[in-house]
């Protein structure tokens, strides 16, 4: 399969993963608003809940993570996509594994078999879409050791998947489902998303405040700081050691908290004075990023409060993951559509300005609406108040469906 001969991906590739991206947002916390009496009462095996999870998980941040490595991998690596055709049957075969397998989990696990199996081709098309395209960049840099790292830790994610729906269904000797299951959440958010979002932070963050001259020295620290959390914390699940599981959050929290204190350097060197406010939200979600990680390594010290980490986990999905991904969203989907359409245009007529592509006003109670949600949904769930969950979850889904206009009013422009 031959290569692009350009940079310049096709927009209709990256916009596609992330449009199907929305919609699985705003479905997944539809589903979750009217299953909320299954949260408050800590029943989350079901069938409504799997899906809804799923759908937020595969359907919306690992479908907009794709789409956004899409655009971001060619100019960051200055390579271009392996194969743009490639590219588009990965996005079908994809979007109809995720599509399909969350809403298959509903009603038919014998069907979500078949679209599961669907969903894992489409995610190997995609580590092989990526890791062709990166054999090809010139010259490797520490954007190259985080995408790549990110793409293993994707990669073990889904084959200890498979391997947990293996034994579930057929059973495997001396197979310890509980460490699996740890293994797997912890690889799939603090090493796929956290690894990826480390990454593209540092050539967004920079892009989006004007920021020059600042040392990318640390990078490579936060890097192995927080590899060796990710490997240590591993380590006890298996060996069932608590002082390892000490170690291993503390070194979570330690990298993270090196990156946090890093981007803040970047800041402080920016020319762009006044940062947009869908920026600000992705750095808010660095701080609610490193709280978390606090309450998670001080969790780990209280051994009758493990309990917890279901919370923290929801947390650092929705206010971690999900902010960063919206703030940035919300920059560069308009960039995106406004370099399609009126790049070229300049000088030949009046075109709009890129402040112009999206209303950003609206993004203060899109993202204020968000956070708020998500921390009256666990106020819900400490309290057992089913009220106090819809009106949470209400909010949550307000603000997704209120992002999700925002978006679409951008292709009509």
């Amino acid at each position: 399969m031959m290569p692009q001969l350009s940079n310049e991906t096709d927009i209709r590739l990256p916009l596609s993963f992330i449009v199907f991206s929305v919609v699985a947002l705003v479905v997944s916390q539809i589903i979750l608003l009217f299953n909320g009496h299954m949260v408050i009462e800590g029943i989350f095996r079901t069938p409504a809940l799997l899906s809804s999870a799923h759908l937020l998980i595969l359907g919306w941040a690992l479908m907009v993570a794709m789409g956004a490595m899409y655009q971001l991998v060619p100019v960051a690596f200055l390579t271009p996509i392996w194969s743009e055709k490639f590219g588009f049957v990965q996005f079908w075969v994809t979007a109809l594994g995720f599509g399909g397998f969350g809403i298959t989990l509903s009603f038919s696990p014998t069907l979500s078999i078949f679209t599961g199996s669907l969903a894992v081709i489409g995610i190997l098309l995609f580590i092989t879409q990526m890791f062709m395209t990166m054999k090809m960049q010139a010259k490797k840099n520490i954007l190259t050791i985080f995408v790549g790292s990110a793409l293993i830790c994707l990669l073990l994610t889904i084959a200890l998947g498979i391997l947990l729906i293996v034994n579930l269904g057929a059973g495997i000797a001396n197979l310890d489902h509980l460490t699996v299951l740890k293994s797997h959440i912890l690889l799939g958010v603090a090493g796929w998303f956290t690894f990826l979002i480390f990454g593209f932070s540092y050539k967004m963050v920079p892009m989006f405040s004007l920021a020059h001259g600042f040392s990318v020295k640390l990078a490579r620290m936060v890097y192995c700081v927080y590899g060796i959390g990710l490997i240590v914390t591993i380590s006890s699940f298996i060996t069932e050691i608590n002082l390892l599981l000490q170690a291993g959050m503390s070194m979570l929290f330690a990298g993270f908290a090196l990156f946090s204190y890093h981007i803040s350097t970047i800041i402080k060197v920016r020319l762009k004075k006044k940062l947009d406010k869908p920026f600000i939200f992705s750095l808010i979600a660095i701080a609610m990023g490193l709280v978390i990680h606090f309450f998670a390594m001080i969790l780990s010290f209280l051994p009758g409060y493990y309990e917890f980490y279901g919370v923290l986990i929801f947390l650092y999905i929705l206010l971690w993951i999900a902010g960063s991904i919206l703030g940035y969203l919300y920059k560069i989907i308009p960039f995106l559509w406004w370099t399609h359409r009126y790049s070229k245009l300049i000088g030949k007529r009046d075109v709009p300005t890129l402040k112009q592509m999206i209303d950003e006003k609206i993004a203060i109670p899109i993202f204020t609406g968000f956070v708020a949600g998500c921390l009256i949904i666990v106020l819900s769930i400490a309290t057992g108040q089913l009220l106090i969950f819809s009106i949470g979850q209400s909010l949550v889904v307000a603000s997704t469906l209120f992002f999700g206009y925002s978006i679409m009013k951008v292709f009509l422009k």
